[in-house]
């Protein structure tokens, strides 16, 4: 969920809950949306000056985002930024979010590579939801990016992508590994069973 998202507008909470499904409320902005192995993440974290001329603010990086996704999907699926979401033609397969502060921005991306049909029943239609959605169902406003383009060629191209706007280079895990283990407090964090619940009867008073 985003960051001022409220799950009992968002989430068939009782669903949820029977299925223990972990619910993280991110630091990100943006809408709900159900993480698996079928989900693909690409994260842009930048210093404010790392993209020349670009205004750290929402529109102009969701812009600058959607010029570099053009390179990995040129030719493929009538591919273009909708409102803050990627699509092919009139179906979503990529989600939008970002967090910007003084003098950094990050934008990160959740692409459905796949997703499992049951899994979206814990989803409710959102109150605001894009005008080009009309009113449609989970499963008729969204498609699978694998049946467009091979896993592996997305990641190649996005890799070539970005290399036309940074100078790259490939980091093992192991390299960051002491990263990883200083202390750091996340503002991302897993909702309580009992912070469901509350908003579950909050919703039938």
């Amino acid at each position: 969920m985003g960051v001022s998202g409220k799950p009992a507008e968002l989430l068939e909470i009782e669903s949820v809950l029977d299925d223990q499904v972990p619910v993280i409320r991110r630091f990100t902005g943006g809408g709900t949306v159900i993480v698996d192995h079928g989900t693909v993440f690409v994260t842009f974290i930048c210093n404010k000056e790392a993209v020349p001329n670009l205004q750290p603010y929402p529109r102009p990086i969701m812009s600058w985002s959607s010029s570099l996704y053009s390179k990995v999907f040129q030719g493929i699926g009538d591919f273009h930024l909708r409102e803050n979401d990627y699509v092919f033609g009139n179906h979503k397969f990529g989600g939008n979010a970002q967090s910007i502060t003084k003098n950094r921005w990050i934008h990160h991306t959740s692409f459905l590579w796949d997703f499992n049909v049951q899994n979206m029943s814990y989803l409710k239609h959102p109150k605001r939801a894009p005008a080009y959605r009309s009113a449609r169902s989970h499963l008729d406003f969204i498609c699978r990016m694998k049946d467009y383009m091979p896993r592996s060629t997305f990641m190649d191209k996005t890799v070539e992508a970005t290399e036309t706007q940074f100078s790259l280079r490939p980091i093992q895990l192991e390299a960051i590994r002491t990263c990883l283990e200083a202390e750091f407090c996340p503002s991302s964090r897993f909702l309580t069973n009992e912070e469901l619940e509350a908003a579950a009867v909050a919703l039938q008073s």
